[in-house]
């Protein structure tokens, strides 16, 4: 069966919406220590990535031991000011600033190719959309890099997980966006490269997953392909023909 015409099209951050093609802790942490005011322990750039390496393995923050992916999420600023704290770093600066410092070193990031053009269509077609992101970063920092690097953007929503305590695959993450939006499963589209997390999360929750594989990465994506059924695509314009007949124009 043909999915139904979406009223809303919701997109992960991450290879979906932005390309970000690496994540080097040591250049955020660069950047973070450039602004430092106290460094007594002498602390090195490396030294301090090699330290948040071994927390995030300790707490299993994105990997579990066995494998899976964790269902809850921790927010980035309150690890940030452990880690500071436990090597008696101390700034002028405050600690979202320091967040940004240090995600736009680390991940600098640009628009997926076709994504702008995509998103106009959208509007144009009366489609809502918004965003759901498995994110530490706070939400203020999502928000902030999203509407700079796509200032034309309509989205209703950004939701990041460090401020829902839920990340994808859980339903709960899902649910919420739906709740937000006042839409049924079936009248929304999910959008998004990690076959684990975007695509069988989305169709877990009844939501029609369109699986992008323009940007992925391995970096940020498990190996293989979704379990779901699911739509698919290469490049975003090739998202008009994954609408029904007449879909965009009756809107």
């Amino acid at each position: 069966m043909a999915p139904q015409a979406p009223k809303m099209v919701l997109f992960d951050y991450g290879q979906t919406l932005i390309d970000e093609p690496y994540f080097n802790k040591e250049l955020g942490m660069a950047a973070v220590l450039a602004h430092a005011d106290a460094n007594p322990l002498g602390r090195t750039a490396r030294e301090l990535a090699d330290f948040v390496d071994a927390l995030e393995e300790e707490m299993e923050r994105f990997r579990t031991t066995d494998g899976h992916i964790p269902l809850y999420e921790t927010h980035n600023l309150p690890f940030q000011r452990y880690v500071f704290a436990a090597q008696l770093l101390s700034f002028s600066l405050p600690g979202p600033e320091l967040e940004r410092l240090y995600w736009d070193a680390a991940a600098p990031g640009r628009p997926t190719e076709g994504i702008r053009p995509l998103l106009d269509f959208l509007a144009a077609a009366g489609i809502r959309t918004g965003v759901i992101s498995n994110l530490s970063f706070s939400g203020d920092a999502l928000r902030e890099r999203l509407d700079r690097l796509l200032p034309n953007h309509r989205f209703e929503f950004i939701l990041a997980t460090s401020e829902y305590v839920f990340r994808k695959p859980s339903p709960r993450i899902f649910r919420l966006a739906l709740t937000m939006a006042g839409l049924e499963p079936d009248e929304v589209w999910y959008c998004g490269d990690n076959p684990v997390c975007d695509i069988d999360g989305a169709a877990a929750c009844g939501i029609q997953p369109v699986w992008y594989t323009g940007a992925r990465s391995f970096l940020w994506s498990p190996d293989g392909d979704p379990t779901a059924p699911h739509l698919s695509l290469e490049r975003w314009s090739d998202f008009p023909a994954l609408l029904p007949a007449g879909a965009a124009c009756s809107r």
